[in-house]
Parts: structure tokens; sequence; C-alpha cells
């Protein structure tokens, strides 16, 4: 029994000690009610464990979608995907022409500056709380990469 105890206390620690993805840079573009709205972002995983986004909902869309968008031949493609995978340690960038999220049915237009609440779930169980910034292109911090 306290075999079992201190088995299930190690368990315990180690989940909780899963560290939960950052979201940085997170922007929209300005869209109209009803219509359908953009996400952008860099998805962070601080764990030593691969991480997915599986699921958004925001309060002002009446449901988000995760898409990928691609070329080939020339042509341009948009796919909605289940997940993203982000790798341990790792990050993923979603930007126009490839990862983003769609607000799809704004419940309200968005105009620049206004914030779209979302919550992002992940594979690991953990959600997030992001804000997207409505802009005409991503923040002056993400455009700059630093090593």
């Amino acid at each position: 029994m306290r075999r079992l105890l201190t088995t299930l206390a190690a368990l315990a620690v180690a989940t909780a000690a899963q560290a939960a993805p950052k979201v940085e840079a997170a922007w929209t573009r300005p869209a109209a009610q009803g219509g359908t709205g953009a996400g952008f972002m860099t998805l962070k995983n601080p764990d030593a464990k691969p991480d997915a986004l599986v699921a958004v909902a925001s309060p002002l869309a009446r449901t988000v979608q995760i898409h990928q968008s691609s070329m080939s031949g020339g042509m341009a493609s948009m796919k909605q995907v289940a997940r993203v995978p982000v790798p341990a340690g790792g990050s993923v960038t979603f930007a126009p022409g490839g990862y983003h999220l769609m607000f799809v049915g704004l419940t309200k237009p968005v105009k620049t500056g206004d914030a779209v609440p979302a919550t992002l779930t992940f594979a690991s169980g953990a959600t997030v709380k992001v804000s997207f910034v409505a802009a005409m292109g991503p923040p002056a911090a993400a455009a700059h990469h630093h090593h």
C-alpha cells in the first residue's frame, strides 16, 4: 500500500509539473459582424513532452476552426485540421499562408484595437485564455526574430 501511495504521489507531481503552452503575439484582422475573422499567433511549448492544439472557442464567434493554408502547383488551398502538433520545447507559428484560426460567425464587428477573446484547448488537457488584438498586421515585436 505504501508503494502504491508513493507511486500515486509521484504521478500527481509529474502531472502537475507539466507546463501549459504559452501564446505570444496573438492578433486578428478587422472583420464584419456575421463574417469570418482570422487569428494568428505563436504557440510555445516549454514542456519536455510534445502537445497539440485540438480546439478553440470564442464567445464572439459561432465556431472557431483550425485551418492550414498551403500552395501546390501555384494554387493556394486551405483545409480544416483537427490538431496542430507543438513539439516539446518548440513552437508553431500561426501566420497568413500557414496555420491560422477562423472565427466563423462573428457576433459583433471587430475593429482595429478590439480584442477577440478565445480559449485554446490542448491534447494534454491544458487550456489557455488569450486575446487576439485586431490590427492590420502582426504586432511589431512579432515581426522581429530574436536568436
